[in-house]
């Protein structure tokens, strides 16, 4: 039997690590990294899984759903409330919400202030 891996953590690029730090922060509730700064900001999660975002010049945003930009990478959020409640918490943190929703009333995608989708379903 080969050896599994445990995915240890996930690192989106983006022009200010420690913004986009804290709106997952307030969005999630999740512990900020105590080593970060302007260039490599983290979060730590949920057993053992680490968030960063890393600092990068001329950060482009993907442009989901087109392909000029390529997203490159789509993380999936459950919650606990009503995907309503959930959708206009996450605006007011300063979360976007692309014209193109292919999953119905099933789950929503947005997007960071980075411009990384994401998407929020029900637990």
């Amino acid at each position: 039997m080969s050896p599994q891996m445990k995915l240890a953590a996930i690192t989106l690029d983006c022009p200010d690590p420690l913004a986009l730090a804290a709106f997952y922060q307030r969005a999630t509730g999740l512990e900020p990294h105590p080593k970060s700064d302007a260039d490599f900001a983290g979060l730590n999660g949920e057993h053992g899984l680490f968030i960063g975002f890393q600092r990068v010049d001329d950060h482009r945003a993907p442009s989901w759903p087109g392909q000029i930009v390529p997203q490159q990478l789509h993380i999936c959020f459950t919650v606990e409330e009503d995907l309503d409640e959930a959708e206009a918490r996450l605006l007011e943190l300063g979360a976007g919400k692309p014209d193109h929703q292919p999953h119905g009333d099933r789950a929503r995608v947005l997007t960071d202030p980075a411009g990384h989708p994401f998407c929020i379903s029900p637990r």
